[in-house]
């Protein structure tokens, strides 16, 4: 099959690229090759690599300067995303959206199903939900597929910023509530190869298997990394006063595409200790 990657240079690209290439034949762009916020670059990009399915993970994921640059957040999420999913209708091919779990307010007391109303908190998850909306008004042939707390190499992520801050501090101030799932991108990716090869369109969840807080993720981090010497304090978010409000519980229920294409995620744990072991690997 004939893939196109939208973002391909960041985290989720980079390794959707590498993992979908070992069965299809797939072409990655970024910003040098097209502006997906011009539809003509959007259909240009859609005649060149000529797609069966276009995987579109470009995006801005700048949670706290979308608060500042809402303009900015909405022109790539939403217009840019339908922009390629028209490309995506005009051209006869499908499109696999990636999307967030900041899409839902936080406030439910059990992980989010696909049919939970959204309702963002940021113009970040607004902007991805306008995103989702203009997908689904483009074109029948779509996947909506929403992720969340994602890490992996190739670009910033929790995993290595705490490993970073660690090696400076004694002590790390760590948000306790706000509850996720965090999602290695490699795993996400091996999910999605199920996506683009199914027509079972619609609106999905994917993350890795289990729940944390950030708390719970950086001790793990640290104990898993080897070290022993940082200790991480719990604090709640309006102690750190970010510019944007996260929801509390963000945990997506991932029911519906575990058995629509059969791949069920690893728990996080697991996922972390893979992506650490290929850390290590690559700094060696």
């Amino acid at each position: 099959m004939r893939v196109l990657v939208t973002g391909a240079r960041g985290m989720l690209g980079r390794d959707l690229c590498d993992i979908l290439s070992g069965g299809h034949e797939v072409t990655g762009v970024d910003i040098e090759q097209g502006d997906i916020t011009d539809a003509e670059v959007a259909r240009r990009l859609m005649a060149d690599a000529r797609p069966q399915t276009v995987v579109h993970c470009a995006a801005y994921t700048d949670v706290d300067r979308s608060e500042s640059e809402p303009d900015d957040a909405f022109r790539v999420n939403a217009d840019g995303a339908g922009n390629v999913a028209a490309a995506c209708r005009d051209a006869g091919c499908a499109i696999v959206y990636i999307s967030t779990d900041y899409v839902f307010d936080g406030r439910a007391e059990r992980p989010y199903k696909e049919n939970d109303a959204p309702a963002p908190l940021g113009v970040y998850g607004a902007s991805k939900l306008a995103g989702e909306r203009l997908v689904r008004e483009a074109t029948p042939r779509h996947f909506v597929v929403r992720t969340s707390w994602l890490f992996g190499a190739g670009g910033r992520n929790f995993v290595d910023t705490i490993i970073g801050l660690a090696q400076d501090r004694e002590t790390l101030e760590v948000v306790n509530d706000q509850v996720g799932s965090p999602t290695f991108t490699r795993h996400l990716s091996r999910g999605l190869a199920r996506v683009i090869e199914s027509d079972k369109f619609g609106t999905y969840h994917a993350s890795n298997a289990g729940s944390c807080s950030w708390f719970d993720f950086a001790r793990e981090i640290l104990r898993a990394w080897g070290d022993s010497r940082t200790r991480v304090v719990p604090v709640d978010s309006a102690r750190l006063g970010r510019p944007a409000k996260r929801p509390a519980l963000s945990v997506l229920d991932t029911t519906l595409f575990r058995s629509t294409f059969g791949f069920p995620m690893p728990h996080w744990k697991d996922a972390l200790a893979e992506y650490l072991e290929l850390k290590r690997r690559s700094a060696h």
